[in-house]
């Protein structure tokens, strides 16, 4: 499934507190978030950088450009074990950045195969 669109994702920066008070708002119908806030929150600027790291940005890249069809084939285009692939690409995926879907299996467990959803990051950070 190769990326033919570019999709921009919205991301924010709110601490924990008022991120918890957004979500309670939200829940309670108090609050109908609007089409172009951010879709990812992270609690600090530090995190962002963490998550969205350089390694982490040319791990996004490799996968649109190789797209590969198992971590098997992205350890030995990176040079990564597929340990560190799978923990990484579990977190991107928990932000929502990539999809590891389920390959047709052969034999043993079907092999993941990792999608980028976006192809770019837009940072707001709002200080009110």
């Amino acid at each position: 499934m190769r990326m033919t669109t570019h999709r921009i994702v919205k991301v924010g920066i709110m601490p924990l507190e008022q991120f918890k008070k957004r979500t309670i708002a939200i829940a309670r119908g108090d609050y109908k978030p609007k089409k172009n806030e951010p879709k990812i929150w992270f609690r600090s600027m530090r995190s962002l950088a963490h998550v969205l790291s350089e390694e982490n940005q040319e791990l996004l890249k490799l996968i649109v450009d190789k797209q590969p069809q198992s971590i098997k084939e992205l350890e030995g285009v990176t040079g990564r074990t597929a340990n560190n692939l799978l923990r990484t690409l579990r977190m991107l995926e928990n932000y929502g950045f990539v999809k590891l879907r389920e390959g047709v299996g052969g034999r043993g467990r079907a092999p993941l195969i990792p999608n980028v959803v976006y192809s770019a990051a837009e940072i707001e950070v709002d200080f009110c």
